[in-house]
């Protein structure tokens, strides 16, 4: 279908835009960064085109719905949001580095949707349990979520490779001088993990309100329902921990890899797992 070519095609845009911001860190050329900047708006561009003629398609076929409801869609979804919020990021601190860390996953997540033969692309009609407005607002407000915490990684990565370099008198070199100064990215790693930590309550109040809607009860521990509850401890916690224990810096920057270890199970890890979220495959 012509969705599927284009999102397809979008996958080798990501890609170029990730190898743009390489070239820029390695080559010290400006150039490179604004074409990489270019390359990740097309992409975002024709990838929500794509994603408006798969919505359309569906109302062609009778029975219309976002989206959002397999396990193909969702991969598009969440390297669509990891997009577009990286570039909302970009515009706001005026620095091309995180896109080096940020991209990949965009194009990982793109790649694993389009070329693994066992994802199904079709578009199909909505079993009855998803047939409510409630799928989409639940699936947007976690997957915001699930893309701040992907920016959060992408900066404590960044820490790591900024931390004790250009103390003193020595000299930065190498990646080290084109990323913020460590304040700056502990800041922005607290700001990207409050950002998900909100949307991800937004997305589990709102599935737990779907849930009694299609299944008549709030919370049934369904396998990704525990691991949601979990990432949001883990998020939680960490906030927790900055405000009463003042954690900064790395004990940070580590945490942002444990929450994103997290997420990549309730997201991926527990699919293949029976439960009522079975259907996200």
């Amino acid at each position: 279908m012509m969705d599927t070519v284009i999102l397809s095609w979008v996958t080798f845009v990501y890609f170029a835009a990730f190898v743009f911001y390489l070239f820029r860190v390695i080559l010290d050329r400006e150039g490179w960064g604004k074409a990489a900047t270019y390359a990740a708006w097309g992409g975002l561009v024709i990838e929500t085109v794509a994603l408006a003629i798969r919505w359309k398609i569906s109302y062609d076929l009778g029975f219309g719905h976002a989206p959002l409801s397999n396990f193909y869609e969702s991969l598009i979804f969440f390297s669509w949001t990891i997009v577009l919020l990286y570039l909302v990021v970009e515009g706001r601190i005026k620095n091309r580095t995180l896109g080096t860390f940020v991209l990949p996953i965009a194009f990982l997540l793109m790649a694993f949707a389009s070329l693994s033969p066992q994802i199904d692309s079709r578009i199909q009609p909505l079993i009855p349990a998803l047939q409510s407005n409630w799928l989409t607002s639940h699936v947007l407000t976690c997957f915001m979520g699930y893309a701040a915490f992907t920016i959060a990684l992408g900066l404590g990565i960044m820490y790591f490779l900024k931390s004790g370099r250009g103390r003193g008198n020595r000299k930065e070199t190498g990646l080290a001088r084109f990323i913020p100064d460590e304040d700056i990215l502990d800041e922005l790693m607290y700001q990207s993990m409050a950002l998900g930590f909100v949307f991800l309550t937004l997305g589990i109040m709102t599935g737990s309100i779907w849930a009694h809607y299609a299944w008549g009860s709030y919370w049934s521990w369904d396998p990704k329902e525990t691991w949601s509850l979990i990432t949001w401890l883990l998020y939680a916690l960490m906030l927790h921990a900055r405000f009463v224990r003042s954690w900064r810096g790395r004990r940070i920057a580590v945490m942002t890899i444990v929450g994103f270890v997290s997420v990549l199970i309730t997201y991926l890890g527990v699919n293949y797992l029976p439960g009522l979220h079975s259907y996200l495959k």
